[in-house]
């Protein structure tokens, strides 16, 4: 009678065998299906936020970041907030000439703007003394971005994401009262930041396929 080892063993030698005589796989890269070079230069607004603290240009910074990661040479003028972006052209609203305004000013074919959205803190409270304690909380957000094209004003391109984070930051007083600090936008919103660009740019990203070798 075979031992059981020995069973083990041809099993693992028929895996084997029938595995080499299957058809191949290898990995193959993808180039990212927006080639952010051929725009020459591109505008960035800094993204728009209803959240508090400085949660707009984090998030503005972490997109570029990833967005040009994988890309070759790309040119990019920053003009910080909406406000500031307008008020360099003289101009109120994004409208159609604002945006050929902005494009003859600073020489860019396209512009990038992006809006997020994030709920309250739903608070999830643990008192850790009589007097004082932490809590956790959680968001929802949604990034929304745009590239445009300035002479026209028409979208060209356009995604959203959706994310659901723990926050930190959180401090709970005696009798309920809690206090978010968003001051520091990378320690309280950072990787949910993180998880809503990572999904917006994948069409600016390298990816990878398992195909079958002919």
């Amino acid at each position: 009678m075979a031992r059981i080892s020995d069973l083990i063993v041809v099993a693992l030698l028929l895996l084997v065998t029938f595995g080499c005589s299957g058809t191949k796989h290898v990995d193959v890269m993808v180039p990212p299906r927006i080639d952010l070079t051929q725009h020459q230069t591109i505008g960035v607004i800094e993204f728009t936020t209803d959240a508090k603290g400085e949660l707009g240009p984090l998030t503005t910074r972490r997109f570029t970041e990833l967005a040009r990661r994988d890309q070759g040479l790309v040119r990019i003028i920053e003009f910080g907030s909406k406000s500031a972006a307008l008020g360099s052209v003289r101009e109120s609203g994004m409208s159609t000439e604002t945006l050929k305004a902005l494009g003859r000013k600073h020489g860019v074919r396209t512009i990038i703007t992006g809006e997020l959205t994030v709920s309250e803190v739903k608070p999830d409270i643990r008192i850790d003394s009589w007097t004082s304690g932490s809590l956790s909380g959680k968001v929802d957000a949604t990034l929304a971005v745009e590239l445009i094209e300035t002479e026209s004003g028409a979208s060209i391109w356009g995604t959203s994401a959706r994310s659901t984070r723990s926050v930190g930051q959180v401090t709970v007083f005696k009798g309920g009262d809690f206090i978010f600090d968003a001051e520091d936008p990378d320690n309280a919103y950072g990787d949910l930041v993180d998880s809503l660009v990572a999904q917006v740019t994948r069409d600016f990203r390298v990816s990878w396929e398992r195909r079958p070798v002919e």
